[in-house]
């Protein structure tokens, strides 16, 4: 690779301001100092930039439909909707298991204690216990009986606005406490119809609001309790325990281990944590549970009881086995719900398909060649098949769904992104009409693309195969397999190495990790030197790549106000006249949305020189470029149209939306340059990498993996972090995340040969 200083340009540089256009799009909070008792709720990504959008941010997604009730719902609308009937369903679902709960024997200390105070909490009783945990959950089918979920297309939306006088009511409280009114609207959102008397109650309810931290809803408490007010307050403890998860969430976990939390706990000044959680679990508020650990290099492990007995609480017995060691796991209960729900039904996919060896399969495995002949065999034969590769390795899914398709299978394959769709459409015959086969995984999910589902809610096909699955979280991968048919196959392919999803959970790793099916690795490349550099980055190394062609360039700055400056002149000057690629077919990716050189500031740069104006439609202007997140953790790139008493006008993979006015500031900023997770899924004909010198603490090799592969043609790399980034690559590998869907798989389904 070259390293290439740009000209001087003739444009004054615009300097790294912060506008306040750029709204919020998921994220962990932003310290905001002037805010007296809640703050900003940014996207400000942590050292693995996991930054969903609090789920919360969904929940007015409909309000522009409340007086237009024949009106037809739009994607996210049905997404949103289907979101919904599947976390019922889930709820439902886990109503209905009544069995006995099997759990630790011979504990002592804090287990013992756990299996004692879930029992309390079963039959009614407010627990004693000092720490709380639910026992492992009771050992489900192998191959589950489908429970469908209705079509995605109720015609009631989502969520409705909250009635006026019910806002005005929060209004006064938030004004009696000293707290913004403009939350007053999201706090009634949030606690529902008696959300007043809630918050004058609890004041500590105010943190329910995304981006209110805790020092902020103290101080709304104080002003409202007065002497009432003091730290080992009971409400305090519980409302910070939820927190603290919610926290946890955004960062990629589905549940906390008891230590890690209780630490947490001290550590925001609850003076006794174990209190708070049993509080918190007595309350209803969060689950716990005793997962087995598996010790290296011995056999798995079981914690199991007398299981025909309801009232088992860990008391010898002449039919329990000795237990092995477990972990205290405590988590909000729409992710764990969604993650037994996604054991079950992967453990459904594994069993319900019979292998077969019929000459069609072969015949078609015998066309093909290598890794795509491999994949084509393993989808002959199981249910479940994992695929890993790189760009290239497209092609393989690709020709296994021409295959499939040539057998007579109703087949599809799903892409997480527009972009990706196109992506895997250059790999057919273009003659095919791919309408009805290539799809998106939202539009899939939605009801608006795809084959459409039966009866009882199940997609109306043989083979699903879904791209880009690290990017599946868990909330959407239970979705997705619950929506399978019985004896359908599901393919996941992705690479490996970049970034997890947004959301919680690490679907893709954690099926790699368990080995509970077929896993095909290509043996296609990605070609020419961009290929070569990334491939490097996913092993750990960070190679001088020749690149005669100057696709790849290295631009070195010395602080963040040059790294601006010089993203800009890329953008506009040096890639267009050397590449031909204009500036809105170049993508500029950043680590976060805050700093000197963040999304923010690299942004009000680019409109500055590349759309200049007024900002009069909510501080956006036709012809900006824009990142909009229709549903939290889903980023969609498009462009301003133009803005009227609708809402925003967008065009987004050539398709029109309109966002509603009320809900531009929350799912919509501009987009001409992105963080690592918002680029995830689509690539683009040039990419800027910006790598200022306060990112050092923040890179990682799959964000260096993720930002330098979004580029097809040509790579700069705007460089200010000197050896950090060779660091990186070679030493910081992906944040670990706490989940629990490893220990589920291994209790339903066999290891995989």
């Amino acid at each position: 690779m070259s390293t290439e200083p740009e000209p001087p340009s003739t444009t004054e540089n615009t300097g790294p301001g912060t506008p306040d256009d750029a709204p919020p799009a998921a994220g962990t909070p932003e310290t905001d100092p002037a805010a007296a008792t809640a703050e900003e709720p940014t996207s400000e990504p942590t050292a693995d930039e996991t930054s969903p959008e609090s789920p919360a941010a969904g929940a007015t997604d409909a309000e522009s439909a409340a007086d237009e009730s024949a009106r037809k719902l739009s994607e996210a609308e049905a997404e949103l909707a289907a979101q919904k009937l599947e976390r019922e369903r889930i709820e439902r679902r886990k109503a209905e298991k009544q069995g006995p709960i099997p759990a630790g024997t011979k504990l002592s200390g804090k287990a013992a204690d756990l299996l004692a105070a879930v029992r309390a909490v079963e039959s009614g009783e407010k627990p004693t216990a000092t720490v709380f945990a639910d026992p492992e959950p009771a050992p489900r089918r192998a191959a589950a009986e489908p429970v469908r979920r209705p079509q995605p297309v109720a015609a009631e939306p989502t969520a409705t606005a909250p009635a006026p006088e019910t806002v005005e009511a929060v209004r006064q409280v938030l004004a009696g406490g000293g707290a913004p009114e403009a939350l007053a609207a999201q706090v009634a959102a949030a606690l529902g119809e008696g959300a007043a008397e809630e918050l004058g109650e609890d004041p500590w309810q105010l943190l329910r609001v995304p981006g209110v931290r805790p020092e902020q809803a103290d101080g709304f408490a104080r002003a409202l309790l007065g002497a009432e007010c003091a730290p080992d307050d009971e409400r305090r403890g519980r409302a910070v325990t939820v927190w603290l998860l919610e926290q946890a969430a955004l960062a990629g976990h589905t549940a906390l281990e008891l230590p890690a939390l209780t630490a947490a706990l001290a550590q925001r000044g609850v003076p006794d944590a174990d209190a708070a959680v049993q509080s918190t679990l007595a309350e209803g508020e969060a689950l716990a549970f005793q997962d087995a650990i598996e010790e290296q290099g011995a056999a798995p492990v079981r914690v199991t009881g007398n299981e025909e007995s309801e009232d088992f609480d860990g008391s010898d017995g002449s039919d329990e086995e000795e237990a092995g060691p477990v972990r205290v796991l405590v988590g909000l209960e729409r992710y764990a719900l969604a993650e037994e729900s996604l054991a079950d039904g992967l453990a459904r996919v594994v069993n319900s398909v019979a292998k077969e060896t019929s000459t069609p399969w072969e015949s078609a495995a015998a066309s093909a060649s290598g890794s795509t002949a491999e994949l084509i065999r393993a989808v002959a034969g199981h249910g479940l098949v994992l695929h890993t590769g790189g760009e290239a390795a497209r092609a393989e899914p690709a020709a296994l769904l021409a295959a499939a398709r040539s057998l007579g299978l109703r087949a599809v394959a799903a892409c997480h992104t527009p972009d990706g769709r196109r992506r895997l459409a250059a790999h057919l015959d273009a003659a095919d009409d791919a309408d009805g086969f290539l799809v998106t995984l939202p539009g899939l999910l939605s009801g608006a693309e795809g084959p459409g589902r039966d009866t009882e809610g199940a997609f109306v096909l043989d083979l699903l195969i879904l791209l880009d699955a690290p990017q599946l979280d868990v909330e959407t991968a239970a979705m997705l397999v619950e929506s399978l048919p019985d004896g359908a196959r599901l393919v996941l392919s992705g690479d490996p190495a970049v970034l997890w999803s947004a959301g919680p959970g690490r679907v893709f790793a954690d099926l790699l990790a368990a080995r509970v099916c077929p896993q095909v690795a290509s043996r296609t490349p990605d070609p020419g030197p961009l290929g070569e550099l990334v491939s490097g980055v996913g092993i750990g190394e960070l190679n001088q790549v020749e690149a005669p062609g100057k696709e790849i360039v290295i631009v070195p700055v010395r602080d963040a106000g040059e790294a601006v400056h010089r993203t800009v002149q890329l953008v506009a000057d040096s890639v267009p006249r050397a590449f031909g690629i204009p500036a809105e077919q170049t993508v500029v990716v950043t680590p976060g949305h805050g700093g000197a050189a963040g999304t923010r500031a690299l942004n009000a740069a680019l409109k500055e020189r590349l759309n200049p104006g007024p900002g009069r439609f909510g501080g956006f202007d036709p012809g900006d470029r824009i990142a909009y997140s229709p549903v939290p953790g889903r980023t969609v790139p498009g462009q301003v149209v133009t803005a009227d008493a609708q809402g925003l006008h967008l065009s987004c993979a050539g398709a029109a939306v309109v966002v509603p006015k009320e809900r531009v500031e929350q799912s919509v900023r501009h987009g001409w340059a992105l963080t690592a997770h918002q680029a995830a899924g689509s690539r683009w004909p040039a990419a800027v990498v910006v790598l200022p010198g306060d990112a050092a603490q923040v890179l990682s090799r799959p964000w260096v993996y993720t930002a330098f592969s979004r580029a097809e043609r040509h790579l700069s790399v705007v460089h200010g972090v000197e050896q950090a980034l060779a660091g990186a690559v070679a030493e910081v590998t992906a944040k670990p995340r706490t989940t629990r869907l490893p220990v589920l798989l291994r209790t339903q389904v066999p290891a995989a040969g």
